[in-house]
């Protein structure tokens, strides 16, 4: 068995329990306890699970992980991400992009695109892509969160309902093995509804973590996009539910 692998049965093991210890750890996968720490140091830092004394648990499914941390997890995979779901942008297009650390990347990926019109709730995007001057970036009003710089509320929702555009561009917290698209933030949730709502074309960018996590509020279904970009094959499950919506899977 690979470390991927192992690590991979850690976090399968603990969504099963709600809850592993280093000893049952250890003595399940015949390996040392250095081994399994370092294992589980490395899940936590992905956000995978939730490193607490002697094991670990399941994430909080009602609370965030802290966006300083969120922002640097995974990044070289989001970078990866990022770069694949821009080369699928065309120049001149329309978009939204929403809130989410993946996005934010998307956004850096999107700045050797020409003469782009952009909609979004997120500070952080529009501070990114004002930078050029051929992009035209119309950012939405409403409650801006101080944690993150997303802007949400029902302001929010009535700004993104005025338009229709050729591609929207979400990120998501967590994907569920029934194809549930899941969020910590029900205000959030309700505007992303409303820009796959009014897109032509609907995009995910969600690296490997958001498949193992269960945030608590539905924010929608696979079957409502039209392609995702990941980086590592999801599970089967996952993939039939792809091709039976016709829903294109991308890997970076």
């Amino acid at each position: 068995m690979t470390p991927q692998q192992r690590q991979d049965s850690i976090v399968e093991l603990v969504r099963r329990q709600g809850y592993a210890s280093i000893e049952q750890l250890t003595e399940h996968f015949a390996v040392t306890p250095q081994t399994i720490r370092r294992d589980l140091n490395r899940l936590s830092g992905e956000g995978q699970l939730r490193r607490v004394h002697g094991g670990a648990g399941l994430e909080s499914s009602t609370v965030n992980t802290a966006y300083a941390m969120r922002k640097n997890l995974n990044l070289e995979a989001k970078q990866r991400i990022a770069h694949l779901l821009a080369q699928h942008i065309p120049d001149h297009a329309s978009l939204f992009i929403n809130i989410g650390t993946s996005n934010e990347v998307v956004a850096e990926a999107l700045l050797d695109h020409s003469g782009l019109e952009v909609i979004t709730n997120n500070l952080n995007v529009a501070a990114i892509l004002q930078r050029k001057e051929d992009f035209n970036v119309i950012v939405a009003g409403g409650q801006v969160r101080s944690r993150d710089g997303g802007i949400i509320g029902e302001a929010t929702i009535d700004f993104i309902h005025q338009f229709k555009v050729d591609f929207g561009i979400i990120g998501i917290s967590g994907i569920d093995e029934d194809g549930s698209l899941l969020e910590f933030d029900y205000q959030e949730v309700r505007v992303a509804q409303a820009i796959i709502q009014n897109s032509r074309q609907v995009f995910l960018a969600a690296d490997h973590s958001k498949f193992q996590r269960n945030p608590v509020v539905r924010q929608g279904n696979l079957s409502q996009l039209d392609a995702l970009f990941t980086d590592r094959p999801p599970s089967e499950r996952i993939q039939e539910l792809l091709r039976q919506h016709d829903v294109a899977l991308h890997l970076a």
